[in-house]
């Protein structure tokens, strides 16, 4: 035999609603109520996380998806220098920076792309090679003397032989 509450809880086949899941069982509500798909999926904010060179942890930023790799470089450089993370920058004019998708990659982004086409969260910011900031990117004196400090030890190694 057939309850009552049963026959109560599913709407009508002429109803053209969705049907809901409530505490008494199913109810029928109009489709008009209803958001549509791109209001409740468009993402409002995202979480992006830049990893500066020669820093030790990502600076994370909440952006909007429509923003732009410039504003991301911009706000980066702005949290990193609010939150005085090491090594302290002395310039912070975002055209000096250049971001990428990793540490590895050598073609940097383009400045004007939207942050949601990207397709990552997590980039790497570092010096742009035309204008590099003072006293954040001393890169191709580091390479130097990295260079030079290998070949003291070869110099030392002939003399061992």
């Amino acid at each position: 035999m057939i309850s009552k509450t049963a026959l109560h809880t599913f709407p009508p086949e002429r109803h053209r609603g969705k049907l809901v899941r409530h505490r008494g069982g199913l109810i029928s509500v109009p489709v008009k109520l209803w958001p549509a798909p791109e209001t409740y999926r468009r993402m409002t904010k995202l979480l992006l996380n830049v990893t500066i060179e020669r820093s030790l942890g990502p600076v994370q930023v909440v952006m909007s998806p429509e923003n732009t790799v410039r504003d991301l470089i911009k706000a980066a450089v702005e949290i990193y220098v609010r939150e005085k993370r090491r090594p302290l920058v002395k310039e912070t004019d975002p055209h000096r920076f250049e971001l990428h998708y990793s540490q590895f990659s050598l073609e940097s982004l383009k400045g004007d792309e939207k942050l949601i086409k990207l397709g990552s969260r997590n980039f790497f910011l570092c010096c742009s090679k035309s204008k590099p900031p003072v006293g954040l990117c001393n890169c191709s004196e580091e390479a130097k003397r990295a260079i030079s400090y290998q070949f003291s030890w070869i110099k030392l190694m002939d003399f061992l032989l």
